[in-house]
């Protein structure tokens, strides 16, 4: 009983944190993206050029093209394709629609395009790379991908950054030059503001500690902080005298503990902490 309330849980914690996303995407697309017609990243970017091009609003037709996109997702890839992504795909396309009928925007918030450049890139890339850290995606452009994959040896990235390219070059003859610039801007930055996410949301602290005395901290690792650690020997170079080293990895909140533990234990301990974002590992992703 214990065990399928603790799965029920985190299954409503991963469904709030993508519904968190989605908000996230949403705020920076409709009030800072589509009012200054920043034509990047996927059906939105696609959707502020058509828009201008046949005065559709932008929210409905990514409505439609994501929900056609969903339907080709469900033909090619079959029903267990991912409904993470189509609960986050289904609930993008929504709120965008139901934005535009209760907060109806006839220009950009501010007269400073640069400053909404910002919140445009930052906004949804920091939605996206959340997403991306759970296992999920707000579908778009990137069921396209996934079809490609199955079916083709095509390079996705490629396919993808040429989609993005696409919409771009459109909006340099329907915005002018201006607009098509910070649009380039933003498809620029907004992998790297991806990336950067998903680095600090991953980044794991590693210790390597030479010490005299590793049974106490070994225990404050096992049972304070809950990790596991490594234990072997080793022998001092210059002292020839014996040494433990003590391998292990965790969160930064449990590594601060952690290294106030030893400083206080035993000040003499050697500690090396270096970072990392990607650990695949009992305890961290799985592989």
């Amino acid at each position: 009983m214990k065990a399928i309330k603790n799965r029920y849980l985190r299954f409503l914690a991963e469904y709030a944190v993508i519904t968190a996303s989605i908000l996230i995407i949403v705020t920076g697309t409709y009030f800072f993206k589509f009012p200054n017609n920043f034509a990047f990243g996927g059906v939105t970017g696609f959707s502020t050029v058509f828009s201008a091009l046949t005065r559709w609003s932008a929210g409905d037709f990514t409505f439609i093209v994501n929900t056609v996109l969903l339907i080709l997702g469900f033909v090619f890839l079959g029903r267990g394709f991912g409904i993470k992504t189509v609960y986050a795909s289904t609930l993008l396309s929504l709120a965008l629609s139901v934005m535009e009928r209760i907060w109806p925007m006839s220009g950009p918030l501010t007269e400073q395009p640069l400053l909404e450049l910002a919140f445009a890139i930052l906004l949804p890339g920091v939605g996206s790379a959340i997403l991306f850290n759970i296992g999920a995606s707000s579908g778009g452009t990137d069921i396209i991908a996934m079809i490609l994959k199955k079916y083709t040896s095509l390079n996705i990235g490629t396919v993808l950054l040429l989609a993005d390219v696409a919409a771009v070059i459109m909006a340099f003859f329907i915005f002018g030059v201006t607009t098509a610039l910070f649009s380039t801007l933003a498809l620029i930055a907004k992998s790297f503001v991806i990336d950067g996410v998903m680095e600090n949301i991953n980044q794991c602290k590693c210790f390597t500690i030479i010490c005299d005395e590793p049974d106490p901290i070994c225990d404050f690792i096992i049972n304070t902080l809950k990790r596991s650690a490594t234990v072997y020997e080793a022998k001092g170079a210059f002292t020839h005298h014996d040494k433990t080293i003590i391998l292990t990895t965790m969160k930064r909140s449990q590594a601060l503990r952690l290294r106030n533990y030893i400083r206080r234990r035993e000040p003499a301990a050697f500690i090396l902490i270096t970072n990392s974002s990607e650990i695949i590992g009992k305890g961290f992703l799985s592989n």
